[in-house]
């Protein structure tokens, strides 16, 4: 017998579900268009190589939906949009305007466990600004995020900003005198740090750093709560002066719920500066919204001149589940806004008069069942359509309509020429 259920990890969307989800997507395009940014689209497949070149092992090896095509390709479903659009930029960066205000909204897959807030497939806004090497590109993105928060309804105490820099984390490799294989597993490590206990986060900083006194040094370091604790070991570090940067930009900006985090580093291997995630503060959703930094050294894995970037990746799944825990869906509207229902005989006259009100501009809807009259308008007002009118002898000779708002259980007698008028 053929499975009723979805497979693993994806959603169907009912049409309560895509309301929902047309709604977040709404909002993302409103507030990312209104910061000047452009939309654009790739096909959900890419070789496997380019994921190889930089998102990262676990991903590639773990997380992605691959085969070998019947031309012998080895072809992966996108598991993220970013190395997509470094190879669109890469591609036409001689006839781009630079600088670049892109955003998309993809579906995605990773094979992974699925859980609260992370599925096998999900959508996600990307935006992304290429070509500004100042630090204004990296303000512009997170107030970008901010305010797509606020355009939600989030107030500053429902959500914060965690803000770090790989080149703060660079630092702490250079100082501590690790190599390049043990900076490289600390960074995963600390990307992983929130979801292990303290007792293996702490071996596992053993044995990345080779010794107890080490592991000691660099885990006084993790502990750091403030850039100004920092100021002291990292003074002439770059990775300080940016963030401070950034963050008092961001406070001249009213962007105040912003907070550094040592250990924030974002596990893709291709972000080389500011990195930050948006979390949800409330104890019953403690998690990260979304999160994104800076690639300078993206574009030019395809081999040619570098063009900086900075973006972040935000799911619809994390979306949902912040808006529904901090009550902030939208009530269900339906995209029809009149129900007609007719009596024996009278298809044919309802279906005349729909289609003038369609070419008025309103999304009109006609019962092809022939029931009861009172059993046609149960269906609309389970189907929470507001307006319903009945079609008879009576309506067809006189030209007179009685339009019931099931909303506020009104009726209103309407004239035929005047009907597009009041349902509007």
């Amino acid at each position: 017998m053929l499975s009723l259920e979805p497979y693993k990890g994806t959603r169907d969307f009912y049409p309560q579900d895509q309301f929902i989800q047309n709604y977040i997507f709404g909002i993302w395009k409103k507030v990312a268009e209104s910061y000047g940014f452009s939309e654009y689209h790739a096909s959900i497949l890419e070789e496997t190589e380019l994921y190889k070149a930089k998102s990262g092992e676990e991903i590639v090896n773990e997380q992605t939906y691959s085969f070998t095509d019947r031309g012998g390709r080895e072809v992966t479903i996108r598991p993220e949009m970013t190395p997509t659009v470094a190879r669109m930029v890469a591609q036409k960066r001689k006839e781009l305007t630079f600088p670049l205000r892109w955003y998309s909204i993809p579906n995605l897959f990773r094979y992974e466990r699925p859980q609260r807030g992370r599925l096998r497939e999900h959508w996600q806004l990307n935006c992304d600004i290429f070509g500004v090497d100042s630090l204004e590109a990296d303000v512009e993105i997170i107030s970008l995020a901010y305010d797509i928060m606020k355009a939600f309804g989030a107030t500053d105490e429902q959500f914060e900003i965690r803000l770090n820099s790989r080149k703060l984390l660079n630092a702490t490799a250079r100082i501590h005198k690790l190599s390049s294989d043990q900076e490289y597993h600390l960074t995963k490590l600390l990307d992983k740090s929130d979801k292990m206990s303290a007792e293996d986060f702490s071996a596992k900083l053993v044995e990345i750093a080779g010794s107890r006194d080490k592991a000691k040094e660099l885990d006084k370091l993790i502990r750091t709560t403030s850039l100004a604790e920092l100021s002291h070991e990292f003074q002439n570090d770059e990775g300080i002066k940016q963030l401070t940067m950034v963050y008092q930009r961001l406070l001249s900006k009213g962007v105040a719920n912003v907070k550094f985090k040592y250990t924030l580093a974002r596990g893709l291997d291709y972000y080389t500066g500011t990195v930050f995630e948006l979390y949800d503060t409330d104890s019953k959703n403690p998690r990260a919204l979304f999160g994104g930094g800076r690639y300078d050294d993206l574009v030019g894995i395809f081999g040619v001149e570098k063009v900086s970037g900075i973006g972040f990746g935000w799911g619809d799944v994390t979306t949902r589940d912040f808006l529904e825990t901090h009550h902030l869906l939208p009530e269900y509207r339906p995209p029809v806004r009149l129900y007609v229902a007719h009596l024996d005989n009278y298809i044919e006259a309802a279906n005349q008069l729909a289609t003038e009100l369609r070419r008025q501009g309103l999304n009109v809807a006609v019962d092809l069942t022939g029931r009861k009259v009172s059993q046609q308008v149960k269906t609309a007002d389970r189907d929470k359509i507001p307006y319903v009118l009945v079609v008879g002898e009576e309506e067809v000779k006189t030209g007179k309509f009685k339009v019931k708002n099931l909303v506020k259980s009104t009726e209103t007698e309407v004239e035929r020429q005047n009907l597009a008028d009041l349902l509007k």
